[in-house]
């Protein structure tokens, strides 16, 4: 990821990928955050504000530059996330991630306690989430609050080469590359979450649906990461500014 010299866009990005997470209703109130990389041991991570208001009235200056550790001159009277390990430690052992997002769906709350599983029962639906569902959901099984670097690097073990992680009784991780990190992790984030919904309703109707035939997952393109994060991130900054919520 080519880093520009002004951090300003990549914390405006933050700022929206946190309100769309809460205007889309999978971040419930203050939890949850969003990091980008912007060096080989440094972030800038959404933390805790002094007059905190939840992550839908995210604010630029909620976004600081701190190091893997949470130290960082940047922070002022902002507080690092308690979970700043999830970041770090996805980081750490994945040179190819630069945008690491945490949150906490219901639905993929409902479906990971009640192990329901995220099968392939749709397609061209919502061709992202059935591919997740086609690869597999990596779970991480414990339901702490991942506050120390042995549980960041636990999650990161579960997850492995994964976009995407079920944190079990808890939320869900997921990870972007490249210049468009903030966005591709945001719309996995959704697309995670569509799954995770449809199983939930397809687990209370009695699971009768079969799984894709395999001629029908060859039909199901990559569309690209254009149409899939970018014009899905555009359709919810618009949300954002038809709501009030826009930075604009």
């Amino acid at each position: 990821m080519t880093l520009p010299d002004d951090l300003t866009p990549l914390r405006r990005k933050i700022v929206l990928a946190c309100r769309i997470l809460a205007n889309a209703g999978l971040a419930e109130d203050i939890l949850g955050h969003v990091s980008v990389r912007v060096g080989p041991d440094a972030m800038l991570v959404r933390c805790r504000g002094p007059q905190e208001e939840g992550l839908l009235f995210t604010l630029e200056e909620d976004v600081r530059l701190v190091d893997f550790g949470g130290k960082g001159g940047d922070l002022g009277p902002w507080a690092v996330p308690n979970e700043l390990p999830i970041h770090a430690e996805v980081l750490r052992a994945r040179p190819d991630v630069d945008a690491v997002l945490h949150c906490h769906p219901p639905s993929i709350l409902v479906a990971g306690v009640e192990e329901i599983p995220l099968r392939p029962v749709f397609g061209a639906y919502n061709i992202p989430a059935a591919r997740m569902a086609l690869d597999g959901v990596p779970v991480y099984a414990r339901a702490v609050l991942v506050r120390r670097p042995e549980l960041g690097r636990e999650l990161a073990e579960a997850m492995g080469e994964s976009a995407v992680c079920v944190m079990r009784g808890h939320g869900i991780t997921t990870v972007g590359s490249g210049e468009h990190a903030v966005e591709q992790a945001v719309s996995r984030a959704l697309s995670l979450d569509a799954l995770a919904r449809v199983s939930v309703e397809r687990a209370r109707l009695g699971d009768r649906a079969a799984d894709l035939s395999a001629e029908d997952i060859a039909e199901l393109p990559d569309l690209g990461s254009s149409f899939n994060d970018v014009n899905i991130w555009r359709h919810h900054v618009a949300r954002l500014r038809l709501a009030g919520l826009s930075l604009d």
